[in-house]
């Protein structure tokens, strides 16, 4: 249950006398909030619990007491005079306050806790996404009508679990991975739940939860950059790739279904704390009424809208493409096995695939698309590696896009991830180069300091050098946007690609080291949602799986199951037009964050003018 106004930090009463000024009463700390919430009593509230005290010890005293006590202090300086009340007298009392807060504050912790963990079940593996709107919603009720500090800790204690469990597939690496990169992505959290305290306390409740939804975005948007350029799993898009908000990406992106998800789930929280409110107000009544099913009735049009959202399918022209999963020795961190033996799957995948198409059995594709890291050596310093590279592509006889760990040519030590247009006449030529490495993956920041403190960093033994443009790429008689591996999970790189000209993306990825562990189902998802996005084709070519082919309406036509030797054949649609989303770019992300930020400033200028209106009076 939501919280009450915070005059004691507790619930404000229910009942004709809710929004009487200066009420102070105690009650249950997960008694909804009343119409009090949005008052005068909030202020002072906040003030009174900011110390962590109960607001009942503050301002208790009449006011002579103060000028005794100050009369007392005077005197001890006198020998023989009375003393002040002792450190070890004070400190009985305090720790009596601080349990009272603790177990006050233990029921909204677990509250919060085990609504962190909803979310993280609305993502996959377990993909059950209405989830995602009630913890949304059970999120802003659990932070309305707290103070800041208060909030801050609900974020947190909401965001740890659910990160917890959406991050488990990290355990690979080890469980501290786990609990680090969760701590500070709960501090994202953190911050949010701050400021959904703060705009609680704004006026005209109606706008509740449209301020919800903007920190949401905001809260997406700074975790999207910082640190190390970001980190953004866990987005709320990604846990509706498949709901009726994800349409909304065609208009604007992977932030305007975030936005659509978190005004929903504010919506439901809106019309709960206007039917609890209605419940003390003595009963039922339309006119009573009229709040409740005013927010219920905005939860329902958000929903609806989506399937307003037409979805651009039509294609320009078609290919027929081959996409071949050579599979690797084992998951886990040791998933390479011995030199060449990944190459070597590819090439007998790809051997067998020609073989298929001479007999008649499989039509010939008109170009083939190799994983991330397929080649296992650099074909361009091993010429065992690029012998066989080359073998496999001209007994196919059409362009390969190979994914291949390449050595920098001028930065010694450094090492590329790239894309290879191999053809088989002319062999390698134009490439793409991965753009965003991931920290403590692919490149150790601070590699000389941190090394000596975490000795598993030096299983990273060289950092991959990122490249400088988009991967449009012309592989036969296709132009394909590469993307690869986690690189999908970002707005910009997969946007950019689309409006440098290609006309289908293909998300060349390595997820072995997280196979059978929810890791690839959750990326998969992304690519469905950057299918409706752009609306092109996506296609994900993966060493030992999910690799799949996704149509530009976010079905999923085909996938191969983990850890398996496969090849996927499809005819994919060529597309040249392109969607709102990627006409508009950032913009709405940029205008829904800094309404977000903007709320949050507007309710702290409001709090400090009735701080100051308090005490001239």
């Amino acid at each position: 249950m939501p919280s009450g106004s915070d005059t004691t930090a507790e619930a404000a009463p229910t009942g004709p006398d809710a929004d009487r000024p200066g009420q102070r009463t105690t009650g249950s700390a997960a008694t909804p909030p009343t119409g009090g919430a949005e008052g005068g009593d909030a202020v002072e509230g906040r003030d009174a619990v900011e110390g962590g005290e109960p607001a009942a010890t503050v301002s208790a005293e009449p006011a002579a007491s103060g000028a005794a006590y100050a009369a007392s202090g005077a005197a001890s300086a006198e020998p023989g005079a009375a003393s002040a009340p002792s450190g070890g007298e004070r400190r009985p009392a305090r720790l009596r306050r601080l349990g009272l807060l603790a177990r006050r504050e233990a029921r909204r912790s677990a509250l919060a806790a085990v609504s962190g963990l909803t979310l993280g079940l609305a993502f996959p593996p377990f993909g059950v996404w209405p989830l995602s709107l009630v913890a949304v919603a059970a999120l802003a009720l659990l932070t309305h009508g707290r103070t800041a500090r208060q909030g801050a800790w609900t974020g947190f204690a909401f965001g740890l679990p659910f990160f917890l469990l959406l991050l488990k597939w990290l355990s690979v690496v080890g469980w501290d991975a786990v609990v680090g990169l969760s701590v500070i992505e709960a501090a994202f959290l953190a911050l949010m739940g701050a400021g959904l305290a703060l705009v609680s306390r704004l006026p005209v409740p109606a706008l509740w939860p449209l301020w919800t939804a903007c920190l949401w975005v905001a809260e997406e948007w700074a975790r999207d950059r910082v640190p190390f350029g970001g980190f953004p799993w866990g987005r709320l898009a990604f846990a509706n790739t498949g709901s009726p908000y994800t349409p909304l990406a065609a208009l604007g992106g992977a932030p305007l279904v975030t936005f659509g998800v978190a005004l929903t789930g504010g919506a439901l929280a809106g019309t709960a704390l206007a039917l609890w409110r209605l419940r003390g107000a003595g009963g039922f009544s339309p006119r009573r009424a009229l709040p409740a099913a005013g927010v219920a009735a905005v939860a329902a049009a958000v929903t609806a809208a989506g399937f307003a959202v037409p979805i651009p399918t039509a294609a320009d022209d078609s290919v027929d493409i081959a996409v071949v999963q050579g599979n690797v020795q084992q998951p886990g961190m040791d998933f390479l096995g011995r030199p060449m033996m990944i190459l070597d799957n590819h090439v007998k995948a790809t051997l067998n695939l020609a073989k298929d198409v001479k007999a008649g059995r499989i039509a010939k594709p008109d170009l083939v698309i190799w994983p991330e890291n397929a080649s296992d050596l650099d074909p361009f310093q091993y010429r065992e590696a690029y012998a066989r590279i080359d073998e496999a592509v001209k007994s196919i006889g059409v362009p390969v896009l190979v994914g291949a760990l390449v050595d920098h040519p001028t930065k010694q030590g450094y090492v590329e991830n790239q894309g290879i247009v191999w053809d088989p006449k002319s062999g390698p030529g134009a490439s793409y180069t991965k753009q965003h490495p991931v920290p403590f993956g692919e490149y150790v920041p601070f590699r000389q300091e941190l090394s000596k403190i975490i000795t598993r960093l030096q299983r990273v033994p060289r950092d991959f050098y990122p490249g400088d443009h988009t991967g449009v790429l012309k592989v036969g008689p296709a132009r394909l946007g590469d993307v690869i591996c986690f690189e999908v999970a970002y707005d910009e790189i997969v946007r950019d690609t689309v409006n440098a000209g290609a006309r289908a993306i293909v998300v060349q990825t390595n997820n072995a080291t997280y196979g059978r562990s929810g890791q690839p189902e959750q990326q998969l998802v992304m690519s469905k949602l950057r299918a409706i996005e752009h609306g092109r084709p996506v296609i994900t070519a993966a060493t030992s799986g999910i690799s799949a082919v996704v149509s530009p309406d976010g079905t999923i036509e085909q996938r191969t199951k983990e850890f398996t030797q496969d090849v996927l054949t499809a005819r994919i649609p060529l597309r040249d037009g392109k969607t709102l989303a990627d006409r508009v770019g950032a913009t709405p992300e940029w205008v829904l964050a800094m309404v977000g930020v903007l709320s949050c400033a507007a309710a702290i200028m409001i709090g400090r003018r009735g701080r100051t209106d308090e005490k001239g009076q």
